[in-house]
């Protein structure tokens, strides 16, 4: 049995979505979900404040029944308390993966970074909320055990990241970022104007190493409407400031704000060995880097 914990570092998880998420568990006998209370809680824009985050992210983490944690959703807030949750890991959470994405990306670049776990770009159980939303999450509870058809399809070995593009931007020069020499880096934004997706690889593109092997580009959704056309595409704007710091362009990558995202591990990622729970060997974490 696969025991996942599921707790919200960010903002709030709607109550009545849980029932949604867990009959989709439901068809997965080898998974067991487990929402933490804290997901439920308010306090402003964040699900409680900070501290009762952090409390409930470093039980999460610490206790050994679990083999993974889970981010119930983005929205803002992890970056608030990763460097102080990072800093009260014991043992347990070195043998756990970390799935999530978009303002979870804060966590899984801070893990990554420390060396603590498998963070692994996936979707949320908010998800469960989309049109196709039970795909999503299927997906998640598909690849814990252990089918590699999930995995986004341009993974070939070299190491990889996934990112939303404004959070790997506010990572950059912090002390939660790791390293991405060698790396393939895979990014992708929603709600975003064009102007703002060209500035932010304007940063990204200056920031990252130029020793990272490439960037991909996964779908830059939900565009909203400027008063004048930017002229250029998402993909041309990629391609601009990759070119500009000379940096490998290698194209599409199948991650994005929708249903349709696709697992991303961090690290290397071996497709001829089992993955999910099976391939972190249940507590036993394999090499990647």
């Amino acid at each position: 049995m696969i025991r996942v914990a599921i707790c919200a570092p960010s903002a709030a998880f709607p109550r009545e979505l849980a029932a949604q998420v867990q009959d989709v568990a439901a068809g997965f006998g080898d998974v067991e979900l487990h929402f933490h209370d804290q997901c439920f809680a308010e306090q402003g824009h964040f699900a409680g404040p900070d501290e009762l985050r952090l409390a409930a992210l470093v039980e999460c983490a610490n206790d050994p029944m679990f083999d993974a944690v889970w981010f119930a959703r983005g929205g803002y807030g992890s970056n608030r308390i990763a460097s102080d949750a990072i800093a009260r890991m014991g043992p347990a959470a070195h043998n756990k993966l970390w799935l999530g994405s978009s303002d979870g990306g804060y966590l899984l670049g801070a893990l990554y970074r420390a060396g603590i776990g498998r963070p692994v770009h996936a979707p949320m159980p908010l998800d469960v909320r989309r049109d196709n939303g039970d795909q999503a999450i299927g997906c998640v509870l598909a690849w814990l055990s252990g089918d590699l058809g999930r995995l986004e399809p341009h993974l070939d070995g070299r190491p990889t990241v996934a990112f939303n593009l404004m959070t790997l931007a506010m990572l950059s020069g912090t002390p939660l970022m790791p390293d991405l020499s060698g790396h393939v880096v895979m990014v992708e934004e929603v709600s975003e104007y064009l102007y703002a997706v060209d500035r932010l690889f304007f940063h990204v593109t200056e920031a990252l190493p130029k020793s990272i092997l490439g960037l991909r580009l996964g779908r830059i959704s939900d565009i909203p409407e400027n008063d004048r056309d930017f002229g250029m595409t998402a993909e041309e704007i990629a391609r601009h400031w990759c070119e500009r710091s000379g940096m490998a362009y290698l194209g599409e990558a199948d991650i994005g704000h929708d249903a349709g995202n696709r697992i991303v591990p961090f690290g290397r990622t071996d497709r001829d060995a089992p993955l999910g729970m099976a391939g972190f060997a249940l507590g036993k974490p394999r090499s990647w880097q």
